[in-house]
């Protein structure tokens, strides 16, 4: 089973869903110095911070894709 899977990067960030995780499905926004969890229903912020312009961008791309998000997020999360 994989335990991590990058969906997509940005100029300086990237998208990811770890395996072995809990609570609502999320995903993870990374760049240097910030990470952050997204709710993959809302896109709202678990925890975390990132930079807005890195949000707004990441979650365009989320919201066109989330039901890829949703099946991988099953898929190492059971």
């Amino acid at each position: 089973m994989r335990h991590m899977v990058t969906l997509t990067r940005g100029p300086n960030w990237k998208i990811a869903v770890y395996g072995r995780e809990h609570g609502v499905p999320h995903y993870h926004i990374e760049g240097p110095g910030f990470r952050c969890s997204v709710s993959i229903a809302t896109g709202e912020v678990i925890i975390g911070s990132v930079p807005a312009s890195v949000l707004r961008q990441a979650r365009v791309w989320a919201d066109a894709n989330k039901a890829e998000l949703a099946a991988i997020w099953q898929e190492l999360n059971g």
